[in-house]
């Protein structure tokens, strides 16, 4: 069996991470000798390239190079087609960025790697984890668990903050913390947005609440940029550069520049250039901050509501931490003092931390599982994570309409499992239409029907009654069972046929194609 990594696949940029024989989470750097390596894919023949050289040809070749990807996870209907006809499925693209990392984890520790765990955002739905899962499989890597984001850089830092503390000649025995601390992780990446709330005892992380927004990211304020610097670029007399794909990727790079200037100058002045036309465009920090308000006023309530849900005050919070290449921004941790009142935490590498979090979590599986001695000066901390959305089932209301009836609260621990009891509607009904849906809100258009499958049931009288079982896995994924409260029986455990997610004949039939295909 192969070495155990973390990995951070993220929206614009990824990173693998491996604890080394002294017990610390260690970044692999990449063939390139960088630390963390652009989830961008350049398919322009037979071998797909991925990371920098993608990246730097995405001006010259837009219809060749897919980013962003990771805001496809999970959606059946996407696919990226190249020019010469293939198309690929958002699964496809992540395996190939992570097969690359795979490959340079290898180069770096000099033997093969083949297991994983893999981190998403704390409020990725059912589908978006399954999915993940298996752009793993498809890479050729056993998936071990499926991490939040937040959880593994609170992992990152409590492990450090535990590790401290192990008493000498004894692994992963701890002195116990002088008092327990609740903290919260602010982690805006380049595609997503999370907010957490976790306690850390001794040896324990306890995740309270967490919520966030899929598709909410750096990403986001990069197009508000380009949305203003297109405007300032016509009205000097130059073309729609979003008219063109060329054009579009060279504003989209510029402003990405300018975006990190900004965050460490006042003032920058962005470059463009089309069908013969030079402009030189001023954006000022206070210009930038003023047109992606919005955006930024979006986390602040996420972070309200998550509070609200920790049914906490801000002066109950230790401590921010700010994880995600975008909370470099400087209105990021100014907003985060305004708000709580504290200054946030930076001693967290923002685009580290996650993926070091999750090196962490592989290893603990590792001895959990395997009863192995830990590393040297590595502490076992357990984690109990939370789910960020509910789970439930179609059930008709009072009126006798259909309504969600929500099973599985948000902020759940996984793990532990819940039920809701339920009554035919109509005399010998043969069978049960179940529906099972992810969302919070009791109406119907406002959450997801992740299944929809006839159970059959025997023939009783009107109101005989069903219980049905929800349970989140660790890896955030759902279980359902259905009981015969009647006959005093189960009727079935459901393997939930997820219709928004590749069969597994066709995860190992991507597997296979990966694995006989170069990635450069």
């Amino acid at each position: 069996m192969g070495r155990i990594v973390g990995i951070d696949l993220g929206t614009t940029y990824s990173a693998i991470a491996a604890v080394d024989d002294q017990g610390k989470p260690v970044i692999l750097c990449n063939r390139e000798g960088e630390r963390t390596t652009p989830s961008i894919v350049l398919l322009d023949g037979g071998t797909p390239i991925v990371g920098t050289i993608a990246k730097q040809s995405a001006v010259a070749k837009p219809l060749s190079v897919v980013q962003f990807v990771k805001r496809q996870m999970g959606n059946p209907s996407w696919k990226f087609r190249t020019e010469s006809g293939e198309s690929f499925t958002p699964e496809e693209i992540s395996a190939m960025i992570l097969k690359r990392l795979k490959e340079d984890a290898e180069a770096a520790l000099g033997e093969p790697v083949d297991q994983a765990v893999i981190t998403v955002p704390a409020y990725f739905s059912d589908a978006q984890r399954k999915a993940t899962q298996d752009a793993g499989r498809i890479a050729g890597l056993n998936v071990r668990r499926i991490i939040n984001e937040p959880t593994a850089a609170a992992l990152a830092y409590a492990f450090e903050t535990f590790r401290k503390r192990i008493v000498p000649g004894q692994n992963g025995a701890l002195h116990h913390l002088d008092q327990e601390q609740v903290i919260a992780v602010y982690d805006l990446g380049g595609g997503t947005f999370d907010v957490t709330i976790m306690r850390l005892r001794t040896g324990d992380v306890e995740v309270i609440a967490t919520g966030g927004d899929k598709n909410l990211g750096g990403f986001d304020w990069d197009n508000e940029l380009m949305n203003f610097l297109n405007g300032e670029f016509k009205k000097q007399g130059g073309t729609d550069l979003y008219d063109d794909p060329e054009f579009e990727q060279q504003l989209r790079d510029r402003a990405e520049i300018a975006k990190k200037t900004l965050s460490s100058r006042d003032k920058a002045n962005v470059l463009l250039v089309a069908q013969g036309k030079t402009a030189s465009i001023p954006v000022t920090r206070d210009q930038f901050e003023a047109m992606t308000a919005s955006l930024l006023k979006r986390t602040a309530n996420i972070m309200e509501a998550v509070l609200d849900d920790a049914d906490l005050r801000w002066s109950d919070i230790e401590k921010v931490l700010l994880t995600g290449g975008s909370t470099r921004m400087k209105a990021v941790p100014a907003l985060v003092e305004r708000l709580t009142g504290k200054a946030a935490s930076t001693e967290l590498h923002p685009d580290e931390v996650v993926a070091m979090g999750a090196a962490v979590q592989a290893v603990m599986l590792d001895v959990q599982e395997s009863k192995a001695a830990p590393p040297k000066n590595f502490p076992i901390v357990r984690v109990n994570d939370v789910t960020a959305r509910g789970m439930g089932v179609v059930a008709l209301d009072e009126n006798g309409k259909d309504a969600n009836s929500i099973i599985l609260p948000r902020n759940t621990p996984y793990g532990q499992e819940y039920s809701g009891e339920y009554s035919t509607s109509v005399d010998r009904q043969e069978t049960i239409l179940l529906q099972v849906t992810e969302g919070d809100d009791d109406d119907l258009s406002y959450v997801t029907i992740i299944i929809e499958h006839p159970i059959p049931i025997p023939r009783y009288p009107k109101g005989a009654e069903i219980r049905i079982t929800m349970q989140w896995d660790l890896s955030g994924m759902v279980h359902v069972g259905i009981f015969d409260m009647t006959a005093g029986k189960p009727l079935k455990k459901l393997e939930i046929p997820r219709k928004a997610n590749m069969s597994a004949h066709d995860v190992e039939d991507r597997r296979l194609k990966l694995s006989t295909r170069e990635v450069n």
